[in-house]
């Protein structure tokens, strides 16, 4: 089925800006009776305008992973029940009373025609945190850092970070399972030192299934020794999937981040994606 780039007659797409700490959710994507992001969002906007709302969002993060700037889209009639239009203040208001704690909306706009939260956007930027070194972390700290008991290269990880920038077929580190295309653009891999931790800072157009928490765990081998920077490089062109060994962590994973074309490139931008998920 065609995505829809725009609501039907009478209805309004409305941008919703949010964070979440996922830590005791199961992923953003529904699932049956477990605690899921879009489940208690959408049950709420359900609750709230008494419409039958579905979230499309930009980025459908795993189990643990966390999002300081995630970004969805859900369709309402014009006006509500009783007639009046609809406020976004009122809304946002409403909507963090009913949510618990660990999901804040930080914004609800009216989306510029053809915005798709998924297929318009450009980029997705996401953080990882590991503190190396046997470290200690405090205790409030452990919820979005990954430790790990070695001293990291942050030089030898950066070379390897490298050498997987471009567009490739990222198969060997993407989780199995997915559907479409596992051709990604990754625009920027960097790693460097903060307050004692490690920070990457990845950028792509978008992203497979646990592909970061994958190529995080593959730099880590590099970083300790055990492989070389070249190694990350064979591993990607032989396209098979790297052991369950490299997957980091969920906690240590944060999107920061959404990028989305000018409002005139929207529907342009959209049906560019759509074609090439759909390219194999």
């Amino acid at each position: 089925m065609e995505p829809t780039l725009n609501p039907g007659s009478g209805f309004l797409r409305f941008r919703i800006d949010f964070a979440y700490d996922g830590t005791n959710f199961n992923g953003w994507a529904r699932q049956p009776e477990l605690r899921t992001v879009q489940s208690e969002m959408e049950e709420a906007i359900s609750g709230l305008t008494r419409s039958e709302v579905e979230l499309v969002v930009a980025g459908r993060t795993d189990a643990g992973v966390h999002a300081t700037a995630q970004v969805a889209h859900f369709d309402l009639p014009e006006r509500d029940k009783y007639g009046k239009e609809w406020r976004c203040e009122d809304l946002i208001y409403r909507l963090n009373r009913m949510l618990d704690e660990d999901i804040r909306i930080n914004a609800i706009t009216h989306a510029p025609a053809f915005f798709h939260a998924r297929f318009s956007a450009l980029r997705r930027k996401y953080i990882y945190r590991i503190s190396d070194g046997r470290r200690q972390l405090e205790p409030l700290k452990r919820f979005d850092i990954a430790p790990w008991y070695r001293d990291l290269d942050e030089r030898s990880m950066n070379e390897a970070s490298q050498l997987l920038l471009g567009e490739h077929d990222f198969a060997a580190f993407c989780k199995t399972g997915g559907v479409g295309t596992t051709i990604r653009r990754l625009e920027n891999f960097h790693w460097h030192r903060e307050n004692n931790l490690l920070i990457a800072d990845v950028v792509a157009d978008a992203f497979c299934y646990s592909m970061v928490r994958n190529l995080v765990g593959a730099c880590v081998r590099v970083g300790e020794g055990r492989f070389s920077p070249k190694w990350v490089e064979d591993v990607l062109e032989k396209r098979e999937r790297v052991s369950e060994s490299l997957v980091f962590p969920a906690r240590g994973l944060t999107l920061v981040g959404v990028e989305y074309p000018t409002d005139g490139e929207l529907e342009a931008r959209a049906k560019i994606t759509i074609a090439r998920r759909d390219e194999d």
